[in-house]
């Protein structure tokens, strides 16, 4: 088990060695982050602005206009609310060679309580014109995304976990950006997930075959561009859809899918993801537990549906 974090840290220090224009930007998180490393043998490629995001992204986008590939990295609860509006009008708008990765994203920062939780990104940096959007599963998909950004020309926002997560991929598969990836094929239902609840919903499937039950399960982690056809096809191919994000159930993964299905192929669906209420406290896995986001409840809302 390796934390994506790690993976995007260990991939980019790797590349930036070779590649001088790769910038890192830190907004004192080069420890959350664990771009400690990366300082210290790469001091010339790197800024420390303190915590201060919107001056990181501003920053970032002056340093783009340079030349350099800067990564802007922090907590992605501050960088995706706090810097928003720098985020919109000097990167998105500006078409700014900048990415943002936003890391210990969804309810990492749980035990920390609502300030520290990132359930609305997803809904915000979709909005936005011109910005990819990224949530990798595990390490081997997070190294990928991160070697892509690397060569990709524009903005882009990534964000992942906090812990170790379990792996999804071995380390010689490969991805189509703008594509969702088939973890495993199924007639019945389909349940689409993104980041973390990747492995939760390969899991529920898992449960749900013991029981006879064929389940589709789609890794969405290009959240944008977002993978159209492959949510069409599941909605012709299967009688239910299940969509689970570690997310508000408003403006993210749930909904995009819904928007798609209702003007194209109406289906059964459920959106799970966090609730329009003050998130309790406690970590990553009580959270899940207590919001039904678990192999065990994605596997009763599929057999709901049915």
């Amino acid at each position: 088990m390796v934390s994506c974090r790690k993976a995007f840290t260990s991939t980019l220090l790797e590349l930036a060695k070779n590649d001088p224009s790769i910038y890192a930007v830190a907004t004192d998180s080069r420890g959350s982050v664990t771009l400690g490393d990366f300082a210290e043998q790469l001091p010339e490629q790197f800024a420390e602005v303190g915590i201060a995001e919107q001056n990181a992204v501003a920053m970032a986008a002056g340093l783009a206009i340079t030349g350099k590939n800067v990564f802007v990295t922090g907590p992605a609860c501050f960088l995706a609310a706090r810097a928003y509006e720098q985020i919109k009008v000097d990167i998105a708008y500006n078409i700014s060679n900048v990415k943002i990765v936003g890391v210990s994203a969804g309810v990492s920062y749980g035990p920390l309580g609502g300030t520290h939780t990132s359930l609305h990104d997803f809904a915000g940096m979709r909005a936005l014109p011109n910005l990819s959007v990224f949530a990798p599963c595990d390490a081997v998909q997070a190294r990928y995304i991160t070697e892509y950004l690397a060569k990709y020309s524009g903005p882009a926002y990534m964000r992942m976990g906090r812990g170790d997560v379990e792996r999804v991929y071995d380390d010689d598969e490969t991805f189509e950006i703008g594509k969702a990836k088939l973890v495993k094929d199924g007639s019945d239902a389909a349940i689409i997930a993104c980041g973390e609840m990747v492995y939760y919903a390969k899991q529920a499937a898992e449960l749900l075959q013991k029981g006879g039950i064929s389940a589709r399960v789609l890794d969405m982690f290009t959240i944008k561009p977002f993978d159209t056809e492959a949510v069409i096809k599941a909605a012709q191919e299967t009688r239910a859809i299940v969509t689970v994000e570690e997310h508000s159930v408003f403006g993210g993964l749930g909904e995009q899918v819904s928007h798609i299905v209702s003007e194209n192929c109406p289906v059964k669906m459920k959106i799970m993801g966090f609730p329009d209420e003050e998130i309790k406290i406690g970590n990553s896995a009580e959270l899940f537990n207590h919001y039904g986001l678990t192999p065990e409840g994605i596997a009763a809302e599929v057999k709901r549906l049915l």
